[in-house]
């Protein structure tokens, strides 16, 4: 459940840009990976590698340095030469998979011409993605999955489990951009290898100047470098909640974990029992693991805090994850990989319409409740793409405000609006919820009918389904879960209904 926030295409190393998106070459989110998220280096990349393991002492992970190294993709890319002097249709700043997707979608219609600028194009993407499988199958992305789990649980305490008859997938990092690069190239997308430091504006033309001197023209500027760039503008207080989290994948002696089952979230607390002040921090803003296990010695593991403000620990979600651990038994021979996240969610969406276009994590598409981002961004890129094209395609040429007009409003029309309000309640609920509370929750979420809990996991539901799935939930809930509700959500309700109305008028 996890993404980044880097500053706009930092380097592969930023695993999660030290803080991820999907937008520039880092990203990942569940509910952790995305969240919320795939696989430069494969799950089986240990089986070629051959030197001393040296077992964490007690299992306590923190002490092994983690062995993977940035990675580049071989591939010719066609690259963008000043003498050319072509003016784009469309610049997209970052080449994660936002980036990407909409290039090629963009691309794919005749005559559009864009141009990709990324600091380093052919890394590989540093952080995992992981997604329900139906998802992908629904956007024709599932060729994309490395691994998939056939059932998912969810640890409530120690005495309840919920399996949830939904599939869930990580993705192919490798596979996936190498789809989306190919496809950018047969359509005749450009790249340049440079770092954007400023976005002009004319009434109908806009450009970029990169670090290397280049000054780029295009009709349309498109920001998806990730949740830190200051291309786009906001003209609210950016009050996020943060989801922060923890991961590697490692080699293990052993672990306790089915193996057609990944784990979505394990909130039992067992582990702190010998860690007083842990586990006394942990009853008031809990974490949980997320587990993917890949054979009975390979497994990504992520201790992860779902919402916080102000944003809680990295240090702490550490600790808690060694002290997991350890109590499980889960002794680790080598951190292939490790991943630290952290995710804006909720808030304000950016000024609409402005100048600069966005997708990913920037653009507010972030799930306000889960984290979640990759998979309704690929969903959502070619509806983006039909408005870019709808003017940049057409013979009347729209530019300059109506084209911003139009392509902000394809991406986000009103009725989209009204739900991300709907799911930021929801984050501003479970923002006021201690272990127990938390534990309540999804106790009833998930005994809810698929249709409204895996609707609302994908952003699928309308603002009608979402009323309903609340009164659902409340008949669902304990006697002390509804009065969790009832004391509060008041306050975040009479706020919901609020923006609701301003988003109406």
């Amino acid at each position: 459940m996890a993404i980044l926030l880097s500053p706009f295409s930092p380097s592969p190393l930023a695993k999660v840009s030290q803080i991820i998106d999907s937008t520039s070459s880092h990203s990942f989110s569940l509910f952790p990976l995305g969240r919320q998220n795939a696989c430069s280096r494969k799950a089986d990349h240990h089986h070629h590698h051959h030197h001393r393991i040296r077992t964490s002492k007690f299992g306590n992970f923190l002490e092994l340095t983690p062995e993977s190294e940035p990675e580049f993709l071989d591939f010719d890319l066609p690259w963008f030469h000043p003498s050319d002097r072509i003016r784009y249709d469309v610049i997209i700043i970052g080449t994660g998979p936002a980036g990407l997707r909409l290039a090629e979608q963009v691309s794919s219609r005749h005559g559009i011409k864009v141009c990709c600028v990324d600091p380093s194009p052919l890394s590989t993407w540093p952080n995992n993605y992981g997604v329900w499988v139906d998802e992908f199958e629904d956007i024709g992305l599932v060729d994309c999955l490395d691994k998939t789990w056939p059932m998912t649980c969810v640890f409530i305490n120690d005495h309840k489990t919920k399996y949830l008859d939904r599939p869930y997938g990580r993705v192919s990092r490798n596979i996936l951009k190498t789809k989306f690069l190919e496809n950018c190239v047969s359509n005749g997308v450009k790249f340049h290898k440079a770092k954007v430091w400023h976005v002009n504006h004319q009434e109908f033309e806009s450009s970029i100047v990169c670090d290397d001197g280049n000054e780029i023209k295009a009709s349309l500027i498109v920001d998806a470098s990730g949740f830190a760039s200051s291309f786009v503008e906001y003209d609210k207080p950016r009050n996020h909640g943060y989801q922060i989290a923890h991961g590697i994948l490692a080699e293990v002696e052993s672990h306790p974990f089915d193996l057609d089952k990944m784990v979505l979230m394990d909130w039992r607390d067992s582990h702190l029992g010998n860690e007083p002040y842990l586990r006394a921090s942990n009853l008031k803003l809990p974490t949980f693991l997320y587990a993917m296990p890949f054979d009975s010695n390979l497994v990504f593991l992520e201790e992860t805090s779902l919402v916080s403000r102000p944003v809680l620990s990295y240090k702490e979600v550490k600790r808690r994850m060694a002290a997991r651990l350890r109590h499980m038994g889960i002794r680790v021979k080598r951190v292939i990989e490790d991943e630290k996240c952290l995710i804006p969610m909720g808030g304000p969406l950016p000024v609409i319409p402005q100048s600069v276009m966005a997708i990913g994590g920037t653009s507010g598409l972030v799930h306000p409740s889960t984290g979640y981002m990759v998979a309704r961004t690929m969903a959502l890129a070619p509806a983006l793409a039909d408005a870019i094209v709808e003017c940049l395609g057409s013979t009347r040429m729209i530019r300059g405000r109506p084209l911003h007009q139009k392509v902000w409003n394809g991406l986000w029309p009103i009725d989209r609006r009204c739900n991300r309000e709907f799911y930021s309640f929801g984050m501003e609920t479970l923002l006021k919820l201690d272990l127990k509370g938390t534990r309540r929750f999804f106790d009833a979420f998930f005994d809810l009918n698929p249709h409204y809990w895996q609707g609302f996991l994908s952003s699928r539901l309308s603002l009608a389904e979402l009323a309903c799935l609340s009164l659902s939930l409340f008949g669902h809930a304990s006697n002390s879960s509804r009065l969790d509700i009832v004391t509060k959500c008041p306050v975040p309700l009479v706020k919901m209904m609020g923006n609701l109305a301003l988003e109406t008028i």
